[in-house]
């Protein structure tokens, strides 16, 4: 995240602390403190209130004596104004990355999200879950998701549906082999005493791999057509069956949300307040690193007040008071086609960051999404997009989550 060493900077003189604490702006930042050493560490922090936080940090308090006083060594202060946390914990992460390498993880908690990996490189696939997939099988590699357990469970409950083996031996098939109490339930195809062709297992494995890469969609396909085809044959105990087959299937497919995709494919545009006040700030997820903040500009959107129910409050491009006399009542909101056009050259400018992120930004950028994305939707605060089946993204939802981000921040 490049964007994240834009910072303004400003000399800091102990003797003049207050005068120039004073040019400081009262609001969210990130800030770091230098010290006079260039080998020094700095100080580095997160903040709703730049100015407040640093005169608690800086200047000398006669009821609080043994707060922490940093004056005597701070030379500079560099800090840069965020509209969101999200955006926040994203430079913040950056700045620790960039002076702590691989300490900026554990400075900020951060660990590497559980993923269902499908080994479909061994000579008889199977299932396990990691917190550290494969680059080079990143296609099978299905993320992140919430917590290791949520990962296990969506993983139990996916195999009931097929015959795919659960043991973690290297096999090498053999008649002679005892076998294991799922060859006796009849839950597995029992490769390891050659309980079926190699041809069988593979037709097995390739249909549990599409499970996963679709979320159960593949299933879910068939399944349904099975009971169109049954009930239009009148077939009515039949189609019922298959509808308790499906809805087995969408119970597990809920277990796995819609972040949880192919670690390859993994793509989202987070949408988040922006420290601009006629913008909001946009985030792509692509290629493992998040990129970002682009504001993409709300001057002349309409904007629902979702309070009253309704439309008619616009994003104005000045400030009212600064508004000719002569000017319309309500400013002329651009035609749809003009929106689109700049939601769509908002995510060609997010896509041509080519930057590539090394791999501590990799695990932290995608840390950090899986974080904010599995917190409760009362305290998740912003909005997430994903493209559709054939890689395009959803221009109009897009700009109805900016105009609700945009009606949230008013509110506020």
């Amino acid at each position: 995240m490049a964007a994240a060493l834009e910072m303004q900077s400003l000399p800091f003189d102990p003797a003049a602390a207050r005068a120039t604490l004073a040019e400081l702006p009262q609001a969210a930042a990130v800030f770091a403190l230098y010290g006079a050493e260039a080998h020094a560490e700095p100080y580095i922090g997160r903040t709703p209130n730049l100015r407040a936080r640093l005169e608690r940090l800086l200047l000398p308090s006669e009821k609080h004596p043994k707060r922490l006083q940093l004056a005597g060594r701070v030379r500079r202060i560099a800090w840069r104004l965020t509209g969101s946390e999200f955006e926040s914990l994203l430079v913040q992460f950056d700045l620790l990355q960039r002076q702590y390498d691989t300490k900026s993880l554990e400075r900020m908690h951060l660990r590497a999200p559980a993923f269902v990996r499908f080994l479909g490189s061994n000579d008889y696939p199977r299932v396990v879950v990691t917190h550290r997939p494969s680059l080079r099988e990143a296609d099978w590699a299905y993320g992140p998701f919430a917590s290791r357990a949520a990962a296990e469970r969506y993983v139990d409950e996916a195999l009931k549906l097929f015959l795919l083996r659960r043991c973690t031996d290297d096999l090498h098939p053999d008649p002679s082999h005892p076998g294991c109490v799922y060859s006796e339930m009849k839950m597995c195809l029992a490769p390891c005493y050659k309980g079926c062709t190699d041809e069988r297992y593979a037709e097995e494995a390739a249909a549990v791999q599409e499970f996963l890469a679709t979320r159960g969609e593949s299933r879910l396909v068939v399944l349904r057509a099975e009971r169109e085809k049954a009930s239009g044959a009148l077939e009515f105990e039949t189609a019922a069956a298959i509808h308790a087959q499906v809805q087995k299937v969408e119970s597990v497919r809920a277990l796995a949300p819609e972040l949880v995709r192919p670690l390859s494919r993994l793509r989202a545009v987070v949408l988040q307040a922006s420290a601009e006040p006629d913008a909001v700030a946009m985030f792509l997820y692509e290629d493992g690193g998040l990129r970002g903040p682009f504001g993409f500009s709300i001057v002349g959107m309409r904007i629902q007040n979702e309070q009253s129910g309704s439309s008619s409050l616009f994003a104005q491009p000045v400030a009212i008071e600064a508004v000719p006399e002569n000017a319309p009542a309500e400013p002329q909101r651009p035609a749809r086609g003009v929106l689109e056009g700049r939601m769509e050259a908002a995510l060609v400018v997010l896509t041509a960051e080519d930057e590539p992120p090394n791999a501590i930004a990799r695990q932290g950028h995608l840390a950090l999404l899986k974080r904010w994305y599995y917190r409760p939707e009362t305290r998740r605060v912003g909005e997430i997009f994903f493209p559709d089946a054939e890689g395009h993204w959803p221009i109009k939802a897009l700009l109805r989550g900016a105009g609700r981000v945009a009606a949230g921040r008013i509110r506020a």
